[in-house]
């Protein structure tokens, strides 16, 4: 599997995403919103995005590595955040970060009123590309 990460020249330089990623694989895994749930599916760290978003990028390299998909095959994640501020973003990447290190897949990030039950502020999705 090959990435090719693409930062058009006439679009600004993010920190944290690639604008563009071509990717060359065999298989595609799309991995669904992981949320902030143990292993016996009880919600995390009430009221703490921070907890959260550790717990739902730890999550979601889980559901990677149950496919056969590492974090560096990610080409495409969505970040779902109940209702979002700019002052969450170092709070998110941070988690981001422990799962994907240098690897930048693009993204978007939504501001939401709820996710699907009461307390969970943060859901993340991706799809992966591996050979």
């Amino acid at each position: 599997m090959a990435l090719e990460i693409i930062q058009p020249e006439d679009l600004d330089r993010p920190e944290t995403y690639s604008h563009v990623i071509v990717a060359s694989g065999s298989r595609l895994v799309f991995v669904a919103g992981q949320m902030s749930d143990d292993p016996a599916g009880n919600l995390v760290a009430p009221g703490d995005l921070a907890a959260q978003a550790r717990q739902v990028f730890a999550n979601l390299g889980r559901a990677l590595a149950a496919a056969g998909a590492r974090p560096d095959q990610v080409t495409k994640i969505g970040i779902y955040v109940v209702d979002h501020r700019r002052e969450y973003l170092p709070v998110i990447e941070e988690a981001r970060v422990a799962l994907f290190g240098e690897h930048k897949p693009t993204d978007t990030l939504l501001g939401v009123e709820r996710l699907a039950a009461p307390g969970y502020l943060i859901e993340v999705d991706a799809i992966a590309v591996v050979d």
